[in-house]
């Protein structure tokens, strides 16, 4: 059992102002493998104040002292990368050989591309005419909430651009994950940074989202989660005028063209979207298939999600492991039903537990045919593996249907045809497109259109996101 009841404020670990444990479950065996603390309002306070205290003169620092703290903790982080690949698959269910190869890498990888855009970026410089002096400076104090689905590349996400502009933060991890984001601290604070530059304070989005979305002395709030919840936090820091960056939900298209490879390209839309257990934002779990080849790209995607395995993710292997917690699992097998009963084919997966897992929160990988662009399958996000695949007859249909959605986070695009592959990429409303499955790198901006949110994080445009621009005029 991991005790971790404790917050960081100030550069020390504290007790929380009132005792309130909370048991963190291990979803492969819906049994506890640790306790946290679940903060309050006075906690919050505390860890703000703390942040407050240590602005100046952090704000002040050097853009060297910044980046060496940053390469120290990528060096000790790096040290210890197993714990964090331990504590993830502990926390969330994310198979260690992912969680050692895709999750654990992101915290050096960010804070690394961020090292790389404060060397790139003239935080003074001349205006275009010359007249005038433009200083970027920290925005201020943040607050940082962080999701469990990618436990380490949120909070590296948000705290590296927040360091390297010069601000100081409160974190809230998700409850569901906070064993990383300790381990995150501890190794941040062997670092050498500073008191009170960087807290943390456990909690659910009431107890500590909430206070500290609305605190006076909060002058930045940076939220990754659900679109609902980002409006509340939206709303909260309407008073005090807040600066608010959101990376919300996502209904991912992947427009996959008769012209495409087509085992190449069905086979990376199902593994994408199963990848995590089907919980990343991004996912393109919509999978819109050129009419002439739909039905050999359906027999695919049922063959390839049926030999996906699903598996414990203590084991090593490429494979599969549980959703989340209990909440998550009741509300992906209900979408799996809703899907059922509107008339979408079941080609893979569906409600039934996987063979051999009667104990923890697994879900089979599932794929629907038939599935028509007005069904809840294809409007909603599930956040689970689940994918539809909805027919269409030419280019402008499939760009339509694809943005015909509230969200925009992420697009996807499956063609032989290098011109027109980019001709669709542009016309699709979304942060980020990939074209033949082309993967991008830690220093490519991440965010998304509507109401998948606004800002954008990683590399340069990140860090432009913890600055203020101020001009200074000499007569």
């Amino acid at each position: 059992m991991i005790d971790n009841k404790q917050f960081y404020i100030n550069g020390e670990w504290v007790n929380p102002v009132t005792a309130n444990p909370f048991e963190v479950i291990n979803p492969a065996t819906e049994e506890s493998v640790g306790t946290t603390s679940m903060g309050s309002s006075a906690d919050v306070d505390k860890a703000v104040t703390a942040a407050v205290a240590a602005f100046d003169s952090w704000s002040e620092s050097s853009i060297d002292d910044r980046i060496a703290l940053m390469e120290k903790f990528i060096e000790l982080y790096e040290a210890r990368a197993e714990e964090f690949a331990q504590l993830m698959m502990l926390e969330m269910g994310t198979p260690i050989r992912f969680s050692r190869n895709d999750q654990t890498p992101t915290g050096p990888g960010l804070f690394q591309s961020t090292i790389d855009a404060m060397k790139a970026h003239a935080f003074e410089r001349p205006s275009m005419r010359g007249g005038s002096t433009l200083r970027d400076e920290a925005v201020g104090v943040c607050g940082l909430i962080t999701p469990w689905n990618w436990p380490v590349n949120q909070v590296a996400a948000k705290v590296a651009p927040a360091l390297g502009a010069g601000c100081t933060m409160v974190l809230k991890p998700s409850e569901m994950s906070p064993l990383s984001a300790n381990l995150f601290a501890q190794v941040l604070h062997e670092a050498g940074c500073p008191k009170g530059v960087f807290n943390l304070v456990n909690g659910d989005g009431l107890g500590v989202g909430a206070p500290l979305s609305s605190h006076p002395d909060v002058d930045m709030m940076s939220f990754t989660g659900s679109t609902r919840a980002g409006k509340l936090i939206t709303q909260a820091s309407v008073d005090t005028v807040k600066r608010v960056a959101l990376e919300l939900g996502g209904k991912s298209p992947n427009i996959c063209f008769a012209d495409a490879d087509l085992e190449s390209a069905i086979s990376y839309s199902v593994e994408n979207v199963m990848s995590n257990s089907g919980q990343t934002c991004d996912a393109p779990t919509r999978l819109l298939v050129e009419r002439s080849v739909y039905d050999e790209a359906c027999e695919i995607a049922a063959r390839v999600a049926n030999n996906i395995d699903v598996n414990d993710p203590s084991q090593d292997g490429d494979h599969i492991g549980p959703v989340v917690n209990k909440t998550q699992y009741d509300q992906i097998r209900n979408m799996i039903q809703i899907g059922i009963d509107e008339g979408a084919t079941l080609i893979a997966g569906g409600l039934d537990r996987p063979e051999g897992l009667d104990k923890g929160y697994y879900i089979k990988p599932t794929v629907f045919s038939n599935v028509e662009h007005e069904m809840t399958i294809s409007k909603e996000e599930i956040f689970g593996p689940v994918l539809s695949i909805i027919p269409f007859d030419t280019e402008a249909e499939a760009i339509q249907m694809a943005n015909d959605s509230p969200y925009g986070l992420a697009g996807f695009v499956q063609s032989g045809d290098p011109e027109k592959a980019m001709r669709v990429a542009k016309k699709l409303r979304a942060g980020t497109i990939s074209i033949n499955a082309a993967v991008y790198d830690y220093d490519v901006p991440f965010g998304g259109y509507k109401q998948s949110g606004n800002g954008r994080e990683n590399g340069i445009l990140g860090l432009h996101d913890y600055l203020e621009t101020k001009a200074i005029t000499i007569a």
